[in-house]
C-alpha cells in the first residue's frame, strides 16, 4: 500500500497522478508490501511503472495471488503470468510473500514444500502462516522452519499482540478485531533476511509502547549481518509512513551504522516565508 487516502496532504501532495504515488510514499519509507498483487496479477506496464518510480534498492514485498494460496491452496498453481509481471521490478522484488490461509495446518506442510521447491531460485521466498497449532505445538513449529530451510524461505511474523492487548477504542479498530489473527508473538529469524509485520493501534503512542520489543530484536538481527524489513501498521494507517520513520530512527538509536531513510518529497509548493 502506497497510497492511503488520509495521507494526502500530509505524506503525499495532493492532488497527485496515480503514477506518481509510490515515488512520494518512497521519500519516507524504502519498503513496501505488494498486497494488491493479492487480489489480481498487475500488468507488466503497471509494474514497469513501480520500478521507475523506486530506486534499486527499494524493497518490494509481493503478495502471492489468492488464487494460488487460498482457493487452489498451493495445488495445481501456475505462476508464469505473475512472475513474469513482476519481472520489471528486477532487484526491488526483494520477497514472494507466501501468506497462507487460518485453515491451512501443519499437516498441509507437505504441500508448501511441494509448492516451495516449484519457485524458481531468482527469487527469495517468505510465508505467513496463521494456524495456531504453528504457534502453540513445538513439533508443527519445528516442520515448518525445517520445510522453509530447504529453499532459504524466511517465517514472517504478523505480531497483533499489541493490538490485542486491550479493547477496540475507535471503529477502525473493531472492524480489525474481527478481522485480524490473535497469535502468540514469534521474534526467530531463519535467513539473513527476516521480515516482520506489526499492528499496533491509533494511538500513535500505543503503537510505540507495543513495538520496544521489536527495536530490541531488530537492532540484534542488524548486529548479527542480517537485512531487516519491518511493517508498520495501526488499523486505520493513517499515520503509518511517520510510524515506520520513527521506528527506524529508534533502531538507528541503537545501531548508529544504519543508513537514514531518505528525505520525503515536499507535500506542498515552497515558498519564501
Amino acid at each position: 500500500m502506497w497510497a492511503h487516502r488520509s495521507w494526502q496532504g500530509r505524506f503525499l501532495a495532493h492532488p497527485l497522478p496515480a503514477q506518481e504515488r509510490l515515488r512520494h510514499y518512497a521519500g519516507w519509507c524504502d519498503a513496501v508490501e505488494g498486497n494488491t498483487t493479492f487480489y489480481a496479477t498487475p500488468s507488466r506496464d503497471a509494474v514497469a511503472s513501480w520500478a521507475r518510480q523506486t530506486g534499486p534498492d527499494f524493497r518490494f514485498v509481493v503478495k502471492l495471488p489468492k488464487l494460488v494460496t487460498h482457493e487452489r491452496r498451493l495445488a495445481d498453481a501456475e505462476l508464469g503470468a505473475f512472475l513474469d509481471a513482476i519481472e520489471p521490478l528486477g532487484p526491488r522484488a526483494h520477497a514472494l510473500w507466501v501468506q497462507l490461509p487460518g485453515s491451512f495446518a501443519p499437516a498441509d506442510v507437505p504441500a508448501l514444500a511441494r509448492f516451495l521447491r516449484r519457485l524458481p531460485a531468482s527469487h527469495r521466498q517468505a510465508v505467513e502462516v496463521r494456524h495456531p497449532a504453528f504457534f502453540a505445538d513445538a513439533h508443527a513449529a519445528r516442520l515448518l522452519e525445517e520445510t522453509l530451510a530447504v529453499t532459504d524461505a524466511e517465517w514472517i511474523p504478523f505480531d497483533t499482540t499489541a493490538f490485542f492487548a486491550s479493547p477496540p477504542t475507535s471503529d477502525a479498530e473493531r472492524e480489525a478485531w474481527t478481522r485480524k489473527p490473535r497469535l502468540p508473538l514469534r521474534t526467530r529469524a531463519l535467513t539473513d533476511r527476516p521480515i516482520v509485520r506489526y499492528l499496533g493501534r491509533d494511538d500513535p503512542e500505543r503503537t510505540v509502547d507495543g513495538w520496544r520489543h521489536w527495536v530490541d530484536v531488530v537492532a540484534g538481527w542488524l548486529r548479527e549481518g542480517r537485512s531487516p524489513t519491518v511493517f508498520v501498521h495501526t488499523p486505520d494507517n493513517a499515520d503509518a509512513p511517520a510510524l515506520a520513520r520513527r521506528f527506524h530512527d529508534e533502531v538507528r538509536g541503537r545501531v548508529p551504522g544504519v543508513e537514514a531513510l531518505p528525505e520525503p518529497v515536499p507535500v506542498g509548493p515552497l515558498t519564501l516565508f
